[in-house]
């Protein structure tokens, strides 16, 4: 009985191992605008978004910089065709909202920032804006 204990504690501990690698995605993209994500801006280019949990990693290839903000899991009904980043067109600004990557029903989706919902408020006129991404190793 306590063999079979131990044999269980074993596999549990492998298991969560492996379910939290395999939450912990990577993926890139070159930006062309200058966007916001959470309440930070960014400028355009090179960038790698990795997800631990509910925090989301942004790192800026080109200035060697990166930042934290939160983010939430998001669903959809289908996998996701696509490796993508969507952004929400608003008042000149572009709005991080959500990261899929292929193969995936579940995504990350990050919160309304203070500007975004001001703009929102103000019934500025909203455009989704897709942006093609690479998962990385």
């Amino acid at each position: 009985m306590k063999n079979l204990r131990s044999i269980l504690a074993i596999l549990v501990v492998l298991l969560t191992a492996v379910a939290a690698h395999a939450q912990q995605t990577k993926v890139t993209a070159t930006v062309p605008f200058n966007f916001v994500a959470g309440d930070r801006s960014y400028p355009a280019g090179d960038y790698s978004f990795s997800n631990n949990g509910p925090v989301l990693q942004i790192a800026n290839a080109e200035q060697a910089t990166s930042s934290n903000t939160m983010s939430q899991a998001c669903e959809s009904l289908w996998p996701s065709a696509d490796t993508k980043l969507v952004f929400q067109r608003m008042g000149g600004y572009y709005f991080l909202r959500q990261i899929w990557v292929a193969g995936h029903s579940r995504g990350r989706e990050l919160p309304r920032s203070h500007t975004e919902v001001q703009l929102a408020q103000n019934h500025q006129k909203s455009e989704s804006v897709m942006l093609a991404a690479n998962t990385a190793p």
